[in-house]
């Protein structure tokens, strides 16, 4: 009928149109990680509902920015937004991460509750954290090498901590490392110092459960060092056994910075516990005595990057057999009723 639309149009009709993920953040096709992650930093930054309680405009970017950094900092869903658009994109795992500082105590209950309940919950950096180190109004504390420190910082509350090293000592690789024996939640950050003597987030790591402690630690050892990001492996646990198995590796990922340069570099402990304070002890070596233990590391890694490639060869060989299967079952079944 003349004027009747579809339920297909009207359907499109309602979708939001989103603007390109490159233009949302200012950075091009060809940018790097690290290009883009510090972009979506800055505008996470400046369009923070915790900054702008009044301005319901700069809660709508924050959600932009955070959703078009998910698909950008995802190698697997930038590939397909690149090749196919947002159609590729599955918008419904685009999770905001939480800044509990400006949730409420409330709904920082509800948060500790789901959290306890197993259900992952992914937490920003507080933006007043952020903005006084942008600002340069942080106190930071000297961290000999080689000296273990133990703290307690409380909840979104961070210690930052400065550490200088000579041209001999950067040769020779620098490892941070933060442990807690009361099994807390912390972030492990490093900072860029800026021009006018602030300092920028540039690299992030959550702590995780190793044995009786949570831990984090960064290495900066002139090769490629790999993580693994669980969030990528949890979200492929949700959509089948097969697929969590196949994807076990893709949260292996190398990490931005591979080397420091000789001189004064900083670090910041980050209390992520939802209601408590956090005991740390925190540690930073130079890695030039550990030559054995850096090749070890190498090769370790390097077979998991085999071991991944592996699985995703056998992921194809997998999925043509199995359908031929299927086919072959169901043509079975088909016969003995026939």
């Amino acid at each position: 009928m003349p004027g009747h639309k579809s339920k297909s149009e009207m359907g499109e009709a309602e979708k939001p149109l989103r603007r390109d993920p490159y233009e949302v953040l200012g950075v091009s096709r060809n940018s790097t990680d690290q290009e883009i992650k510090s972009a979506y930093r800055k505008l996470a930054l400046k369009y923070h509902p915790d900054k702008n309680a009044n301005d319901p405009k700069a809660a709508d970017m924050f959600k932009e920015v955070t959703f078009s950094y998910n698909i950008l900092s995802d190698p697997d869903k930038k590939r397909q937004y690149d090749s196919a658009g947002f159609e590729a994109v599955e918008s419904e795992s685009q999770d905001l991460e939480l800044d509990l500082s400006s949730l409420g105590t409330v709904n920082t209950m509800f948060a500790a509750l789901f959290s306890k309940l197993g259900v992952p919950i992914k937490t920003t950096v507080s933006a007043t954290v952020l903005e006084e180190a942008l600002n340069g109004s942080v106190p930071i504390q000297p961290l000999p090498l080689g000296q273990p420190l133990c703290k307690k910082v409380e909840k979104q509350s961070a210690h930052f901590y400065s550490v200088t090293i000579t041209e001999k000592e950067a040769k020779g690789g620098l490892v941070c490392r933060v442990h807690s024996r009361e099994k807390s939640k912390f972030k492990l950050l490093y900072f860029d110092q800026e021009e006018n003597g602030g300092l920028s987030l540039a690299l992030q790591e959550d702590s995780s459960k190793t044995g009786k402690v949570t831990s984090a630690g960064m290495y900066f050892l002139g090769f490629p060092v790999y993580h693994m990001d669980q969030t990528q492996t949890s979200a492929a646990a949700t959509k089948d056994p097969d697929s969590a198995f196949f994807k076990k590796l893709d949260g292996f990922q190398p990490c931005e910075i591979t080397e420091l340069k000789a001189g004064t570099h900083v670090f910041a402990i980050y209390g992520d516990n939802f209601f408590k304070s956090v005991s740390y002890t925190i540690e930073v070596i130079c890695a030039e005595p550990f030559t054995e233990e850096k090749e070890n590391l190498r090769a370790v890694e390097a077979q998991i990057l085999s071991k991944r490639m592996e699985l995703s060869k056998f992921e194809t060989e997998y999925r043509e057999v199995l359908a031929q299967f299927t086919e072959m079952t169901s043509r079975y079944a088909q016969e003995m009723q026939a």
